[in-house]
């Protein structure tokens, strides 16, 4: 600054943009929202004093030239090894952990935790021209001085979210609970094999703690999650509380009440739930003696033998090789990203397009995109990858495999947005990650050329036959993963396992603990899995449209496409039949290569007879939405009110209401109602009709989605982003359907069928609401262990405990 600058004169020019950080303000003042440059990085952070971003020195100047504010708070910190005392002369002795995973205290002591200090400097900068005003500065207007300290007194924006992420645990108590009325309907629950009743729905079921029922639950705001049947049930019944089943533990599970429209605790939770047969007092016992064991066995072998830990593991630093910080639990989301993004085309998409897209978002902190690329180009660059200085080694403050890598607060923020779960700080499973991480890349793809994560889409060929009529039934669906069951009656060494099984309860009963060493665990085969995955089952009660019967059926599973990477799930974790978490203690082998040829689905062949529609294709139906809507009241669910109406040709209630007595235990009678021709006789909302367009959607999209949900604006946004593909393609043109189910090809599919390991995800501990992930990545034919910070080359690669698997399909280039 020049001696006959005034400051004020300085400043003057900008002061109508400065502005003081209010209560509602987010300060980024931590790290940068386009890249992970920090405070204590060599050339600081700028924190622009009116948007209050972060930014570092490479994108401070565009980002003064996007939006023309030029004052920022340049603060600089320099980071010093703290020099351990004199006195003390040996290590104090290691905890065992308390929470697994969690660096915090109780939970793994973080490698680096107290081991610095930082001295900061601040300083006022004004662009273009990097013109620096020393601070403090009394000569400061105050509007510059109130924003000044407004930032530096101000929580950053990452502990603001860290706050209400683990704030948001803490839940008030249902006025519901204490006075619920629960039915007397006989309904037991299994702890296994759960699907919603209005639809085909596996997951994100939730327990009506009234009536027993179970329905998908909510659509998030992003297009994933369930179906809304849930809350359907409740908008007709009006039975207020809800379990999320696959939550529930010995210390409570996640409860939502509809009618105050948010998650609670039901202290009368145990009770309510062995309503329905399920015992949460048993659950405990039984869980506190599995995590009792998990410490004390798992920290001698499981533990050791995933992360390596009796290695002397040589470190990796630069591109592609950098490590990612423990965010309380977040090892999950870690080793997921590493996985994802050891995959060329994902990595060149998004550090391609970064620059494009940071310049085009106006929020990039929350723009998924926008941390999407961020996080591509910190693990790709190297930048943040390097050996920790010699002084610091030598001054004793770190473990020579720990770097300090980067921390992705922004990208976790973003990713768990309104997801109920991972949101929040508890560990998660990785393999439900990784679903809903592809959701988000698909729905924020409309930039791209491609979809980016099309990379993991296959299609999924089923094959029903009916038994009495042998006619078959064809139909499709598109994954991301594969799941695997694990068929222990394969296993290699089943002798020797039942040998041990014996010793085991033997031991258990006199009160004896076994090594380790002496653990037998069963030797199960990758090709045995693939095998049970796509061998013959049989259906009972299947209702067949050729005998107008049920009878039996044999289904069988092959895939219709092979993706460029498959990534196998293999099916761990369970429920015990008493309802206890459990995990399989196995020992895997899995092939570096593997062909899937036995898995190649061939669609409708030559002389097969396909099971006749129950109901006419072409012909126009109107639903009579009266009739539904008095059905509805009953308490019959709205797809099978539809189908009365459509199979009673609208004639009156009562008959409609006869026919769903006749056919209450049909399989599909809660199924969506899919007939070519079928219109309801209620006509589009033109203020819904708008509303719908003005998101981007066209006229005919918004009123086909307003048609299928009864004018329910919400609902039909939901039904859109479901219906995305259908969609955007033409509409067909109408012919006479032959007697084929739609979903059948009579086409083989030609994809290439050779796969190579390139990634494994592994997880250690009894269930995945608790431990650790880790995962190894194959690079250039070396095999690195990823582990949080820890980035090294992998001595002994353990792929025999892994959980995901990711093959590369071989035919393509090593760019692919």
């Amino acid at each position: 600054m020049s001696s006959e600058e005034s400051v004020a004169d300085l400043l003057r020019p900008y002061l109508e943009r400065i502005r003081v950080p209010g209560q509602n303000d987010k300060v980024y003042k931590d790290e940068c929202v386009y890249s992970f440059d920090l405070p204590d990085c060599e050339t600081g952070l700028y924190v622009c004093l009116n948007s209050f971003y972060g930014l570092g020195f490479d994108y401070v100047t565009k980002y003064n030239q996007r939006t023309g504010n030029a004052v920022y708070l340049h603060i600089k910190k320099i980071k010093k090894c703290i020099t351990p005392s004199q006195e003390v002369t040996e290590d104090p002795p290691t905890k065992k952990p308390t929470r697994l995973a969690i660096g915090i205290q109780g939970g793994f002591e973080s490698a680096l935790e107290d081991k610095y200090e930082y001295e900061q400097t601040n300083t006022l900068v004004i662009l273009p021209q990097f013109k620096k005003i020393a601070l403090p500065n009394p000569q400061l207007p105050l509007t510059v001085q109130l924003s000044v300290a407004g930032v530096l007194s101000a929580d950053t924006a990452s502990k603001k979210e860290e706050i209400l992420a683990w704030d948001g645990e803490k839940r008030l108590v249902s006025h519901h609970a204490q006075s619920l009325l629960q039915l007397d309907s006989g309904i037991k629950i299994p702890p296994r094999g759960w699907k919603c009743q209005n639809c085909d729905k596996t997951d994100n079921l939730w327990l009506n703690l009234t009536d027993g029922s179970i329905l998908c639950g909510r659509r998030y705001f992003d297009g994933s999650g369930g179906n809304n049947h849930a809350l359907e049930h409740y908008d007709v019944m009006k039975y207020p509380l809800a379990v999320k089943l696959g939550t529930i533990t010995s210390n409570g599970a996640d409860v939502f009440s509809y009618s105050e429209d948010t998650m609670v605790e039901d202290p009368l939770l145990q009770k309510h739930l062995q309503h329905f047969g399920i015992n949460m007092m048993k659950m405990e016992k039984s869980d506190k003696t599995m995590t009792e064991l998990e410490i004390d066995l798992n920290t001698n072998f499981e533990w050791d033998t995933i992360q390596e830990s009796g290695s002397n593991l040589t470190p990796l630093y630069g591109p592609d090789h950098t490590g990612m910080q423990n965010l309380g639990n977040s090892c999950y989301m870690n080793s997921v990203m590493q996985v994802v993004y050891s995959i060329p085309q994902l990595t060149h998409t998004y550090t391609q397009s970064a620059e494009q897209t940071f310049e085009l978002s106006n929020n990039p902190p929350d723009d998924f995109n926008v941390q999407m690329c961020k996080l591509a180009t910190g693990l790709h660059s190297g930048v943040y990858s390097k050996p920790p200085p010699q002084q610091q080694l030598s001054a004793d403050c770190g473990d020579s495999v720990i770097q300090t890598g980067i921390r992705p607060r922004m990208f976790k923020s973003v990713i768990g947005r309104g997801h109920p779960e991972f949101s929040t700080c508890r560990q998660q499973d990785a393999a439900e990650f990784f679903l809903h991480l592809l959701e988000k890349i698909e729905r924020s793809s409309r930039g791209f050329p491609t979809n980016p994560a099309d990379v993991f889409k296959f299609t999924v060929e089923d094959r029903v036959q009916c038994l009495a009529s042998n006619s078959v039934m064809y139909n499709t669906r598109s994954e991301r993963i594969l799941e695997l069951p694990i068929p222990l009656d394969k296993a290699l060494n089943k002798e020797e396992y039942a040998e041990f099984e014996s010793i085991r309860k033997v031991m258990e009963k006199s009160k004896l603990r076994m090594k380790s060493d002496e653990i037998v665990r069963p030797i199960i085969t990758l090709p045995s899995c693939l095998e049970a995955y796509s061998c013959m089952e049989t259906l009972e009660d299947f209702y067949s449209t050729a005998t107008r019967s049920k009878g039996l059926a044999a289904k069988s599973t092959k895939l219709a496409t092979f993706p460029k990477y498959l990534m196998v799930q293999l099916r761990k974790f369970y429920l015990s039949d008493d309802w206890v978490p459990m995990k399989l203690d196995v020992s895997l082998e899995i092939p570096d290569e593997i062909d899937l040829d036995g898995l190649r689905a061939h669609g409708l062949q030559a002389g097969e007879e396909v099971l006749p529609q129950d109901s006419p294709a072409t012909q126009q139906i109107q639903i009579n939405m009266q009739i539904v809507n008095q059905l509805v009241e009953m308490g019959f669910s709205v797809e099978a009110c539809k189908r009365a109406a459509v199979n009673t040709n609208n004639s009156d209630t009562e008959t409609a209401m006869q026919w769903l007595l006749e056919h209450m235990t049909d399989p599909d009678l809660n199924d969506p109602l899919q007939l070519e021709g079928v219109t309801t006789d209620e006509p589009v909302d033109p203020e819904n009709l708008s509303m719908v367009m003005s998101m981007g959607f066209t006229i005919q999209q918004a009123e086909k989605a307003l048609r299928a949900t009864n004018n329910n604006m919400e609902r039909a946004v939901d039904w859109i982003f479901s219906h995305i593909d259908d969609l955007e393609q033409p509409a067909p043109v109408v012919e006479e359907a032959p007697p084929v189910a739609a979903a059948a090809t009579g086409q083989t599919n030609t994809d290439p069928s050779l796969y190579e390991l390139k990634a494994f995800i592994s997880h250690m501990g009894t269930s995945t609401s608790c431990g650790h992930y880790v995962c190894h990545v194959k690079r250039n034919g070396q095999w690195i262990i990823y582990n949080d910070q820890r980035v090294a080359v992998s001595e002994k690669p353990p792929r025999n405990f892994g959980y995901l698997y990711l093959y590369r399909r071989k035919d393509l280039d090593q760019d692919s």
